[in-house]
């Protein structure tokens, strides 16, 4: 039973997972940005959903809320900030976005303060296997609308005019421009749909787990970690690459203890990335 309870809180947690990291997906594949800034906009779309809670409204109103809110944070972002990195070196933006998230751990700290919180959705609790398995409704919840949002995105990428010029436009830019493509539009209209998600994550975090203005880098090392895995632009290798993480970090809660959770997934991420240098310098020595 318990490793019953870990394998469906990680899977339920891993949807949610893969959600922020489709945005970064997104922005990467079509803009070329690694956004350091990915979790803590996670956070702020997560302190929109816990100021509607605060005013007496419902927090699961923040799944629709804090995405319209943090689409406009995310296109002004892209007209202060991002405009100027698109198309430099990979570097550049690492920084330029690692100077923005400063300003937003900053800014949230100073705000809503330093206090861990949480927005009590008061969903309770379903009970499974004679009561030996629990799951709070408020992860189910999360995942169903992950999910929802998701499929949504996908049909939006493929029926719309916006979402062909954004998949033109990851393709080949100058191809795209020549043919009358707004580029510019199109990289705004992409940080924007990046921000929008993360705020719909945001919100569930906020219901979920809990928020707090400097807890924003785990969520972008899990981001970096499913696209890492995963790749760009496929949703489903996305989807089980999160659900795996979400897996990993349950049973090593569970196994090493949860003052070791966070660690476990950097720990993790060192591994991946020494594989995927050991793997690329092998293929590189196959090619000569």
């Amino acid at each position: 039973m318990l490793m019953v309870q870990a394998s469906l809180d990680g899977i339920l947690l891993g949807i949610l997972f893969a959600l922020i990291a489709y945005g970064m997906a997104l922005q990467w594949g079509v803009m070329n940005i690694i956004n350091i800034a990915q979790g803590d906009l996670v956070i702020l779309g997560g302190y929109i959903a816990y100021t509607i809670y605060l005013w007496g409204i419902h927090p699961a109103w923040g799944v629709i809320i804090s995405p319209i809110i943090m689409f406009f944070v995310g296109w002004g972002l892209y007209k202060l900030v991002i405009n100027k990195v698109v198309d430099r070196d990979l570097f550049i933006s690492i920084l330029a976005t690692f100077g923005i998230a400063i300003v937003f751990q900053q800014l949230m700290n100073f705000i809503f303060g330093a206090d861990v919180v949480v927005a009590q959705s008061e969903y309770g609790t379903t009970m499974l296997f004679d009561n030996s398995v629990t799951l709070p409704n408020s992860k189910i919840f999360s995942a169903f609308i992950s999910v929802l949002y998701a499929v949504a995105l996908v049909i939006y990428m493929k029926k719309s005019r916006l979402g062909r010029a954004i998949r033109a436009t990851a393709q080949n830019a100058r191809a795209a421009k020549i043919l009358g493509v707004d580029t510019e539009k199109v990289y705004a209209a992409t940080f924007g749909i990046n921000a929008a998600l993360c705020g719909i994550a945001g919100a569930l975090i906020s219901i979920t787990l809990t928020l707090h203005p400097y807890v924003g880098l785990p969520y972008t090392v899990r981001s970096f970690m499913i696209v890492i895995v995963a790749g760009l632009g496929n949703l489903p290798a996305v989807a089980v690459s999160g659900m795996g993480l979400g897996l990993f970090e349950e049973f090593a809660d569970y196994i090493l203890g949860t003052e070791f959770r966070i660690g476990a997934v950097f720990m993790l991420l060192v591994f991946i990335l020494v594989y995927r240098r050991f793997k690329l310098s092998k293929k590189r020595e196959y090619l000569k």
